[in-house]
């Protein structure tokens, strides 16, 4: 740990405690966390901050996957079986949390990253929602002075896809200032902060992975589904 994050304080970094987070017979494999990334460039800070946050969830526990966008088309309706739609939901449907880190462009989040999320849909998949009930973490980098609109944006759109999404997140400005010439995050209060949203999400994510069938079910939706039962149930032969 100390050689792959030279940032940390290891005495203050605790590993979550299971044991007072879930409850007996609840998964016990490790948290399984997607993350997704709003740039294609060469020296992507976004990225960057992604890798580090990706180090910091691995040495608290997680079981992490980014997604490389490069390739992923514009939404239409001749592109949902393209290859890159389909590892989009795979890995959407493996995940139990999701990290969503995105560069801050004309004041919103990249079209890179609207895209990725657009590819998610809330209807199901083989029965299963893509994103609801899952945790989610937002993180964003500027290249000027510290902003929140993507952060904002993202939490707007992480609401409508019926994510649990975690109070804290991690706005980084000036990002050029904060990567050494390799990529990796130099010690900061940013560093600190994204460390503290990578925490906060594995607690939420232990908290609620068991239960979150549970906690997003809909009096709506159950109403829905037992009248188009009935539908079918009483629909007279032709």
């Amino acid at each position: 740990m100390t050689d792959e994050m030279p940032n940390i304080d290891r005495a203050s970094l605790h590993l979550p405690e299971t044991g007072k987070l879930v409850l007996p017979g609840e998964p016990d494999h490790k948290p399984r966390v997607l993350m997704l990334c709003g740039s294609l460039r060469t020296r992507s800070y976004s990225r960057f901050l992604t890798q580090e946050a990706k180090r910091v969830l691995e040495a608290l526990g997680a079981e992490v996957r980014i997604y490389d966008p490069a390739g992923l088309p514009l939404v239409s309706d001749d592109a949902e079986s393209h290859p890159k739609v389909t590892e989009l939901r795979e890995l959407s449907l493996w995940s139990e949390a999701h990290v969503w880190c995105s560069p801050e462009r004309h004041g919103a989040m990249t079209g890179v990253m609207k895209t990725q999320i657009d590819w998610l849909p809330l209807a199901p998949i083989g029965g299963v929602r893509p994103t609801q009930g899952r945790t989610l973490a937002l993180m964003q980098v500027c290249g000027g002075s510290q902003s929140f609109n993507t952060l904002n944006q993202m939490r707007i759109l992480g609401r409508w896809m019926r994510m649990i999404t975690i109070p804290n997140q991690s706005s980084v400005p000036k990002a050029f200032a904060e990567f050494d010439e390799s990529g990796r995050m130099q010690p900061s209060p940013y560093y600190n902060r994204m460390v503290d949203v990578m925490e906060e999400l594995m607690k939420f994510t232990l908290l609620t992975r068991g239960r979150a069938e549970y906690l997003v079910d809909r009096y709506s939706e159950r109403v829905e589904s037992a009248e188009a039962l009935s539908l079918r149930v009483n629909q007279r032969s032709i």
